[in-house]
C-alpha cells in the first residue's frame, strides 16, 4: 500500500515542501490498525471520501485482502446489458456475488417493465434481490398482506379520532 500526498498552499514557508510517501505491504496494513492510523488520520479518510467517494477506502481494503469486485466498478449500463444476457441460473449465481440493492432494481426494472410505487416499497422493505427471486404468488400475497394491514392502520386512525 502506498499513500503519496502533497501540501498545496499559498504560503511561503510551504513552497519547498516536498510530497510524503508511505509504503506498508498489504498483510501489515490490514493487520495493524495503527498503521491504518499512521497513514490517514480521521480528517484524510473523510477527505478521501469526498474527493474520490465513499467506497474508495472500502475498495482499498478489499484490494488487499485479494477481493476484486470488478462488478462494481462496472458504469450501470455496460452492467445491465451485460445482465440482459444472462440466463436465470446465472444471474442465480450473480446473486452469490453481488449484493449491491442499487444493481437488483435496475435489474428488477429492466427486466419487469414497470414498478409500481408499491411493489417499490415492498422491495424496499425486503431488499430488491429477495423481491427479483420471490415468485409473482407469494409477491402478491406480501402485497395483499400490505394492503390489509394498511388499510387496517387507517381504520383505527378513523375511529380514534
Amino acid at each position: 500500500v502506498i499513500f503519496r500526498w502533497w501540501k498545496i498552499s499559498l504560503r511561503s514557508e510551504f513552497r519547498e515542501t516536498k510530497p510524503g510517501e508511505l509504503r506498508e505491504s498489504h498483510e501489515d496494513f490490514l493487520d495493524d490498525p495503527s498503521l491504518q492510523n499512521a497513514f490517514l488520520t480521521p480528517d484524510d479518510w473523510v477527505q478521501i471520501a469526498i474527493v474520490f467517494g465513499g467506497n474508495t477506502l472500502d475498495h482499498i481494503f478489499n484490494m488487499c485482502r485479494g477481493n476484486f469486485d470488478f462488478l462494481v466498478r462496472l458504469p450501470d449500463p455496460v452492467l445491465l446489458y451485460i445482465v440482459s444476457y444472462l440466463d436465470l441460473e446465472d444471474i442465480a449465481r450473480l446473486s452469490q456475488l453481488c449484493n449491491s440493492d442499487k444493481l437488483w432494481e435496475m435489474i428488477v426494472q429492466n427486466l419487469t417493465g414497470k414498478i409500481t410505487p408499491e411493489m417499490s416499497s415492498l422491495a424496499t422493505e425486503v431488499g430488491w434481490k429477495q423481491f427479483f427471486f420471490t415468485n409473482k404468488l407469494q409477491l402478491q400475497l406480501q402485497l395483499h398482506r400490505r394492503r390489509q394491514r394498511q388499510y387496517e392502520l387507517e381504520t383505527d386512525e378513523q375511529l380514534s379520532d
